[in-house]
């Protein structure tokens, strides 16, 4: 089954009883594909939707979406088929200067 990895640093978008994670929460989600699996997270965190995805449901800029080592940055990646075994890692970006 796929798993969805979100960075201890998005806690604060999540549920109460989440939210007060030090480290990554990790769940494991029934999915076929990237944008399925992230909205089987958004359904049980609402906010964290707006906070990596824009309007037009594309990774936010200040967002780091990796699936299996390979960063997602178009909408029409979050089709991408998974496997069993396919890690979505969700974080983060980094900048400054």
């Amino acid at each position: 089954m796929p798993k969805v990895v979100l960075a201890s640093a998005l806690s604060r978008w999540l549920r109460e009883a989440d939210a007060r994670a030090t480290r990554e929460l990790a769940f494991e989600i029934e999915a076929a594909t990237v944008g399925e699996a992230l909205e089987r997270v958004f359904a049980a965190h609402p906010k964290l939707r707006g906070y990596v995805l824009d309007d037009q449901g594309v990774v936010r800029r200040h967002v780091a979406v990796f699936v299996d080592g390979h960063a997602i940055r178009d909408k029409a990646r979050l089709a991408q088929p998974l496997h069993a075994q396919s890690e979505i890692h969700v974080m983060q970006a980094l900048s400054g200067g």
